[in-house]
């Protein structure tokens, strides 16, 4: 059972160097709390797992205003100018992805799979250092999975047993880094007790987590 408790109880053991993976689409979605807690612990040189890395004081683009990340993997940075600035100067480690395969590498990391081909990103700059296969002559590149010592998601309800509902953009990322994570930390909007939703609503199970916040109303 998800164990109940604050933002900062719930980073606390994220420690420098560590992987995290955060949700959100330009910071919709994200759980401003966690980040929060995880700024004011000053954790550094983290490899960061997000979609993007949103705006200047926002989402995900929090942890570039304070420096606190060495590699990032994501596949939009354009609305962070300090994201780019931070790659080109060499303070920042970018790999840029495709969006759809960076989705399928996160789930590919929860299921458990060695990885998979996708014609994205061919004859392109993507395609540096990866291996191409061709199958039916078409050309595939093989993408590896990814998986994350933590992974900060936001819920729109848990109940108390970590069994999650998301809405609107929340339900892009954070179900999908909820399957690929050593230990999984939820900010929800809400924790209702047991029964307060029925089960074909949900959408993670509980088995997946291990921390419970409640938040970000």
């Amino acid at each position: 059972m998800a164990k109940i408790c604050t933002a900062a109880e719930a980073v606390k053991d994220i420690g420098s160097g560590m992987s995290v993976m955060i949700g959100g689409f330009l910071g919709v979605g994200t759980p401003d709390s966690l980040v929060g807690a995880l700024m004011n612990q000053d954790t550094q040189n983290l490899t960061v797992i997000a979609n993007d890395t949103a705006f200047v004081g926002i989402g995900v683009g929090r942890l570039q205003d304070s420096k606190q990340m060495a590699k990032l993997y994501a596949s939009y940075i354009g609305g962070h100018p300090e994201t780019g600035r931070s790659m080109e100067n060499g303070e920042l480690e970018v790999v840029l992805t495709p969006q759809g395969t960076l989705a399928e590498q996160i789930r590919a990391g929860g299921a458990g799979l060695g990885g998979f081909l996708t014609p994205a990103g061919v004859g392109t700059v993507v395609a540096q250092g990866k291996q191409e296969i061709v199958i039916g002559k078409k050309t595939y590149l093989l993408e590896m999975p990814l998986k994350a010592d933590f992974a900060l998601i936001k819920a729109y309800k848990a109940d108390t047993s970590g069994n999650l509902i998301y809405r609107l953009s929340a339900r892009n990322f954070n179900p999908l880094m909820a399957m690929a994570a050593k230990v999984v930390i939820v900010e929800a909007e809400e924790i209702v007790p047991v029964g307060s939703f029925e089960p074909d609503q949900v959408i993670t199970p509980g088995i997946f987590i291990d921390f419970l916040v409640e938040g970000g109303k």
